[in-house]
């Protein structure tokens, strides 16, 4: 199945020019990268997805901890968070491929609904917000067909909805899915810090109080902070700064903003503050990052 997977990914790529980068497919939630060298860090916002490896090889570096992943692994990211990706393996020979797939959370949740025997969650505070696991036949076996759907675009809204069903069937069932079956549960730590996050990504440029998160997340204020921090290593204040920061990189990049406005659009209130935080982030002072990065895309 491997092998399949691997031609069915290459033949999309090919028919539409071949080359590297970013494919887009005709759904957003659906991309597809190839990269003929290995790549430099670059700091993300990581969405609730399937990352799964073809050839080659990735790391991903949430605060402290480095997760490693190649052929035929997936990485499964069920939050929101900031991370830092690289890929590590690659070159003209052997290319990296890789195909990232976003999952809906409330399809999760609807799915383990209809299942007649559940993973048991672990107990206690053993909580990942993000791990590595195997692509296993049946896995492989959807990423193929969502990728051959894509050659008909009148068959995506019919069989996509079905064959992500399949995929949260299959997650749910493999050894990861004891703790998936966290985020689809109610009232467990990581639904709680999730509806936190939430409301941090709709008021990211705004002044949060940690007493307002916890209402949101139903905790008080210590064990909000607590579970937040061991969840996604970092504090709600350092997760918040992450969001502008990023936000500010994407409005430079793509809008062609200053970075005084990029700052004043994010919430900061001084630009040489954004600056020394963004220098700090990324590596580079906020003009060169931006003017390497375009070049990067150009």
């Amino acid at each position: 199945m491997s092998q399949v997977l691997h031609d069915t990914v290459v033949a999309y790529i090919e028919a539409r020019g071949g080359g590297e980068g970013r494919f887009q497919t005709p759904l957003e939630a659906i991309h597809i990268v190839r990269s003929f060298a290995e790549k430099m860090p670059l700091r993300l916002l990581y969405r609730p997805s399937l990352c799964v490896v073809i050839q080659g090889g990735k790391q991903i570096h949430i605060g402290e901890k480095m997760l490693a992943y190649g052929e035929m692994e997936c990485l499964i990211v069920s939050m929101e968070l900031p991370a830092t990706g690289r890929i590590v393996k690659a070159s003209e020979s052997e290319p990296f491929i890789g195909v990232i797939v976003d999952f809906d959370v409330a399809m999760l949740r609807e799915v383990l609904g209809m299942m007649e025997t559940r993973p048991k969650p672990p107990a206690g505070d053993d909580d990942a917000c993000v791990f590595v696991g195997r692509v296993d036949a049946p896995l492989a076996d959807c990423i193929v067909r969502l990728i051959r759907m894509m050659d008909t675009p009148n068959a995506i809204p019919v069989l996509h909805p079905a064959i992500m069903r399949e995929v949260c069937f299959w997650l749910l069932n493999s050894v990861h899915g004891p703790q998936l079956s966290k985020l689809a549960l109610p009232e467990t730590n990581l639904d709680r810090v999730a509806r936190a996050v939430h409301l941090l990504r709709k008021v990211y440029n705004k002044t949060v109080r940690i007493e307002d998160l916890a209402e949101e997340a139903r905790m008080s204020p210590s064990s909000l902070h607590q579970h937040f921090k061991r969840l996604t290593s970092m504090t709600p204040l350092q997760y918040q700064k992450q969001l502008r920061l990023l936000e500010a990189r994407r409005l430079m990049v793509v809008d062609a903003l200053t970075v005084a406005e990029a700052a004043y659009e994010v919430g900061y209130e001084s630009a040489s503050q954004f600056s020394r935080d963004y220098s700090r982030n990324f590596g580079a002072a906020p003009k060169r990052n931006v003017m390497m990065l375009r070049a990067a895309l150009a």
